[in-house]
């Protein structure tokens, strides 16, 4: 198994969305040098809005945002928050047998990936 060289959000359209509102489904990977992805997050997406104000730099933004750290709550500070879903993110690596660290998962460039069909759903607006 490979060593960790970054993050991949892979926003889709969202099934449960129609043609004019927005939905979009987000999965949060962590790509290894040898190639494969490791799958950290599978339930994150967002909906709301308008299909025709929707724009691929908006896309790219909210896929980040919505992978995480999640904003506080419950008297909970931002870095609770980030120390929470750093080290979540790392506990998953490891159950798949990847040794990292919060620090070495908080430095890898991430990169968002916008399928065909998102794409095209939002040229046709």
């Amino acid at each position: 198994m490979g060593s960790p060289v970054r993050l991949v959000t892979i926003a889709d359209v969202d099934v449960r969305g129609s043609d004019e509102i927005l939905g979009v489904s987000a999965r949060h990977e962590l790509e290894l040098s040898d190639g494969t992805r490791l799958l950290l997050l599978g339930d994150r997406g967002w909906g709301g809005g308008n299909w025709a104000r929707t724009s691929i730099s908006d896309v790219q933004k909210t896929a980040r945002d919505v992978v995480g750290p999640d904003e506080p709550f419950s008297g909970r500070s931002q870095e609770d928050m980030a120390t929470l879903h750093w080290s979540g993110l790392v506990e998953t690596a490891m159950r798949h047998g990847v040794v990292t660290n919060v620090s070495e998962l908080r430095h890898l460039p991430h990169d968002v990936i916008i399928t065909a069909r998102l794409l095209a759903r939002i040229r046709l607006t």
